[in-house]
């Protein structure tokens, strides 16, 4: 797939569609979405090199590179919190230059150690969305646990229906089989039943399912030196990570309001956006867009792909997002992505994608 992905992508550049389309598709800004920002060592053995997590991370310097090239296609770096009124402008005819707004999910500690200065020599605004279980040091990230597990062990032993009882995973071949068939199960399974599992998994991998959650995601304190940076703004990510859509609306209601109020008592700071994990139609949709209005939040972002048009406003709780994407770090790519005609190819020419 993502062989295929970078083939459309260079076919609509060297053809001249994304350039000649752009006019039409970029419509009025983009909200762009990270997880991780770190520096790549290439190790040499086979289990560094098995890195399935890696879309979630962008190098330092392909970040500075990004927004050097939203700033010189003419882009408003603006915080989150500012789209609303964008986009009425957009709506009221006003607005002369499109927009961008950067977010990064969950806070892991490298956003801090390297995504920070790069933001700071932009003086780009940026919004980090906190999820409190996380900053509690007791979350379970449970891709990065089964990421962490397979990587360090010849052999994993997953127990679950439809499964053998061990996949070897003593090779670099033999690891990425086993993550391509643990991963969609695990990914899929009842959300409290999966951090059963994802428990009881790193134990019997060698893996600390809270130790590493605080190895790689921020405490309160390294949030709160953060909130001293105007540039920075804060937003909700639940109170556990969990796909809101697969719970029941009443615990869903709850992961929204404790996960708003938990940030704002641990950081002192007001909060109104929202960001749903995962992010998916199968994950937020309907109910969770409908659910984050009535609590007030005037922004909330998903996953789903695409720019920003001012169709928008009247669905400020379902806002797509631009992925930069650590498998597709090539400015030339993001040039087309940043003309819009992928995405609207991709939406079947719909402007805005919030049925389902």
């Amino acid at each position: 797939m993502s062989r295929l992905y970078r083939t459309v992508l260079d076919l609509l550049h060297h053809s001249g569609l994304a350039r000649a389309g752009r006019n039409a598709c970029r419509g009025a800004g983009v909200v762009f979405m990270l997880h991780r920002v770190r520096p790549i060592c290439e190790a040499q053995d086979g289990a560094a090199r098995f890195r399935p997590n890696g879309g979630l991370s962008v190098t330092p310097d392909f970040l500075d590179a990004a927004i050097g090239l939203v700033k010189q296609q003419g882009y408003d770096l603006v915080p989150l919190q500012e789209v609303p009124r964008r986009l009425q402008a957009a709506r009221e005819g006003r607005a002369e230059r499109p927009f961008a707004a950067f977010t990064l999910d969950d806070g892991y500690r490298d956003n801090r150690e390297h995504a920070w200065p790069v933001f700071r020599k932009h003086d780009c605004p940026f919004t980090i969305f906190v999820c409190p279980s996380f900053a509690d040091g007791e979350g379970e990230l449970w891709w990065e646990v089964l990421e962490r597990a397979i990587a360090i062990n010849d052999e994993v032993h997953p127990l679950l229906p439809d499964l053998p009882t061990r996949l070897p995973t003593n090779t670099l071949l033999r690891k990425k089989t086993a993550w391509q068939r643990l991963y969609p199960l695990v990914r899929y399974m009842d959300e409290h039943e999966q951090r059963t599992w994802v428990m009881r998994f790193g134990e019997r991998h060698r893996v600390d399912v809270h130790g590493l959650c605080r190895e790689l995601v921020m405490n309160w304190n390294e949030l709160r030196e953060m909130a001293s940076d105007p540039l920075c703004g804060f937003g909700a990510h639940t109170e556990h990570h969990h796909a809101l859509a697969r719970l029941d609306e009443e615990e869903a209601h709850y992961e929204m309001a404790a996960s708003r109020a938990h940030v704002e008592d641990g950081l002192g700071v007001k909060v109104g956006t929202l960001a749903y994990p995962y992010g998916d139609p199968d994950s937020a949709g309907p109910r969770e867009f409908a659910l984050a209005r009535k609590l007030g939040f005037s922004v909330a972002v998903t996953t789903r792909k695409g720019h920003l048009y001012p169709e928008h406003l009247d669905h400020l709780t379902a806002l797509p997002r631009l992925s930069l994407n650590g498998f597709y770090q090539s400015l030339k790519h993001l040039d087309v992505l940043l003309s819009g005609l992928p995405f609207m190819l991709y939406n079947r020419f719909q402007r805005v994608n919030v049925s389902a």
